[in-house]
């Protein structure tokens, strides 16, 4: 699966892609991560990406001419196909465009699944202040490519850097490979949505005794299953 966002603070993403198992499975080719920064695609000594909204209005809008380069450019990097007036469909079927919006679908699980299911590249744009230029979305849809709005949350945030990396995380975990083990998938295990416990058996806290309940100590597998879908959480 190859990730590629398109941003204006790029530095934001080093830290929390380049850890972990977001690390790992980079190094495995699991993954390919690329960051683009939207400024890199202006024409003006300034960089300027974005301007005052047409009939007024507060805040500014992210301009078309920049989003389109970049997206031109991360296409043309992999296919070198869109400098031809024919692009072929079937190139595209495995790519998808995420716009992150407060007014986007609501992203879960599922979405997450259905995204490393059923595609291989995914271009994020992270948008800010008021919005992007909403011709962007027709240029995208007359390239015969697919784009969706996707929000993670019913709240605002001041861009959409947290979303990507949101989706990556979510959407990588769901690749073969990138977890341990195929069971380790949250959807996949059996004490998904329950407590869990682990070492030592019993804390002592300013003279409290915390222990393990004994029934997970039992060795009993279908009372330790009974216990678990009696205490799932939200049960």
């Amino acid at each position: 699966m190859r990730f590629d966002i398109i941003t204006i603070f790029p530095n934001i993403f080093n830290f929390y892609l380049n850890e972990s198992i977001l690390k790992r499975a980079q190094k495995k080719k699991l993954i390919q991560i690329k960051i683009h920064n939207l400024r890199d695609f202006t024409k003006d000594k300034h960089k300027k990406v974005d301007d005052r909204p047409y009939g007024g209005g507060p805040g500014m809008v992210l301009k078309i001419e920049p989003i389109i380069k970049a997206i031109s450019s991360i296409l043309n990097s992999k296919f070198k196909i869109l400098k031809s007036k024919q692009i072929p469909n079937s190139k595209f079927k495995k790519i998808k465009i995420i716009l992150f919006t407060p007014t986007g679908k609501q992203f879960d699980n599922k979405m997450a699944h259905q995204l490393a299911k059923n595609y291989e590249h995914l271009i994020l744009i992270c948008g800010h202040y008021e919005g992007i230029d909403e011709r962007v979305k027709k240029v995208i849809e007359n390239c015969k490519l697919k784009i969706e709005n996707l929000s993670i949350g019913p709240y605002v945030l001041t861009g959409g850097e947290l979303p990507a990396m949101v989706l990556i995380d979510a959407v990588a975990r769901q690749i073969p490979g990138v977890l341990g083990k195929k069971e380790s998938v949250e959807e996949k295990r059996l004490g998904v949505g329950v407590p869990v416990y682990t070492r030592p058996e019993v804390f002592i806290f300013k003279g409290k005794r915390y222990k393990v309940p004994k029934v997970l100590l039992s060795g009993d597998h279908k009372k330790i299953a009974a216990w678990r879908e009696k205490h799932k959480y939200g049960c």
